[in-house]
């Protein structure tokens, strides 16, 4: 008994059946209420799950809306799991892994993830003076490193300067996720293509970031349903089966300003991994498609060797060739992620990789069987392995 206990996992015990969205836009005129209620009925109805029979919810301590309120305007039943992930973009995937615990343990039996933002329309956090900062930021933003760009910024010279990374492989992972947006009608850069020298001649951001290497400022919503393996197989859509759960926060880690960390540049990614791969079928080698998490362009290339795709100091390199591209070595971001489609806080990488094994991806890969999706990296964080 406590053999068997010691060596459980949640390896395809649980799967996504419903996947939902609001429109994005900078603008939108809903409450982040309506647009979350709106999202979660949506994903309900694509999984064909009544409202009612949702006894689980999870979603960001970042989340304006809370449980009492969405269980009471979508009509829930009683609810018997609930819980909120921290650190932002961080907990994204492991929105989907609480759940995927709470269901394999039989806590709940038809969970819902969400994630309802107004960040194009609304304030910038990180200009509200009336909160007491958190102490790693007290030793950097009095001296300039206000906003996240600017902390990445930082990294991302550290890891040019380390490895001889440079601004035309930033670009080559902006180019991709605009490319695959240019395909997606329900991005918000659908119609509005990227060259080179458009990204090269654009204005800083925080150097060495450009606008380009930015993520878009949006407002929308996006769900998903989880429920066991077995009852996702009478669903309405084939079931995405979720093999693999992590989240990683490292010894002695600083957030986004891990400066004074004896490596900087091993991001919490690194200890995702090692428990995501310890846990799985397969390997890096092994996956079809990737949804990386891209707030940042430097973020992509750190997250290639943090999750094994390539050695320490060669994920730049790995960008070159198209090798993110439809037919490249490691297809990403299909939908157009946070760059290009929508910023989210990495929900709609969750459900473009739901797409992508289905079938129904607006830049399909051929075949696609297996997806790895990550979360935010710089912050503690989370992944996922799906399948289906």
């Amino acid at each position: 008994m406590g053999a068997a206990r010691a060596t459980a996992t949640l390896k395809d015990a649980t799967a996504i059946a419903g996947i939902g969205q609001t429109s994005f836009a900078k603008r939108l005129p809903e409450s982040e209420k309506t647009l979350a209620c709106r999202a979660i009925l949506a994903a309900l109805d694509d999984a064909g799950i009544a409202p009612s029979e949702v006894d689980a919810f999870a979603s960001y301590t970042m989340e304006e809306t809370d449980e009492v309120e969405i269980a009471k305007a979508i009509g829930a039943g009683d609810v018997t799991f609930f819980g909120k992930v921290g650190y932002g973009g961080g907990g994204s995937c492991a929105t989907v892994a609480h759940l995927a615990a709470a269901i394999a343990t039989g806590q709940a039996s038809v969970g819902v993830a969400w994630r309802s933002r107004k960040r194009g329309s609304g304030p910038r956090p990180w200009t509200n003076t009336q909160v007491q900062l958190p102490t790693p930021a007290q030793w950097t933003r009095p001296y300039g490193l206000l906003r996240p760009a600017d902390e990445i910024g930082l990294l991302a010279r550290r890891y040019m300067h380390e490895y001889g990374a440079t601004r035309d492989h930033f670009f080559n992972v902006a180019l991709a996720c605009r490319n695959r947006a240019n395909q997606n009608p329900a991005a918000m850069m659908y119609d509005r293509p990227l060259t080179r020298e458009m990204y090269m001649t654009a204005r800083w951001i925080s150097e060495p970031l450009c606008l380009f290497d930015n993520c878009l400022e949006t407002d929308g919503a996006l769900a998903c349903v989880l429920v066991s393996a077995e009852r996702a197989r009478d669903c309405r859509h084939r079931p995405v089966y979720v093999h693999s759960v992590a989240q990683g926060l490292p010894a002695q880690h600083h957030g986004m300003v891990n400066y004074w960390n004896d490596d900087p540049l091993t991001g919490p990614s690194w200890t995702a991994a090692r428990r995501l791969w310890k846990t799985a079928d397969f390997g890096p080698q092994d996956v079809d498609v990737a949804q990386i998490y891209d707030a940042f362009t430097p973020l992509i290339p750190l997250s290639l060797e943090g999750y094994g795709f390539c050695g320490r100091g060669e994920g730049a390199a790995f960008t070159e060739g198209g090798a993110l591209e439809i037919g490249g070595r490691l297809p990403l971001n299909t939908g157009g992620g946070g760059l290009s489609e929508a910023y989210v806080h990495g929900f709609n990488l969750i459900t473009e990789g739901v797409r992508q094994l289905r079938g129904t991806g607006t830049a399909q890969v051929p075949g696609a069987t297996t997806c790895l999706v990550t979360a935010g990296e710089g912050v503690p964080t989370s992944a996922l392995l799906l399948r289906s």
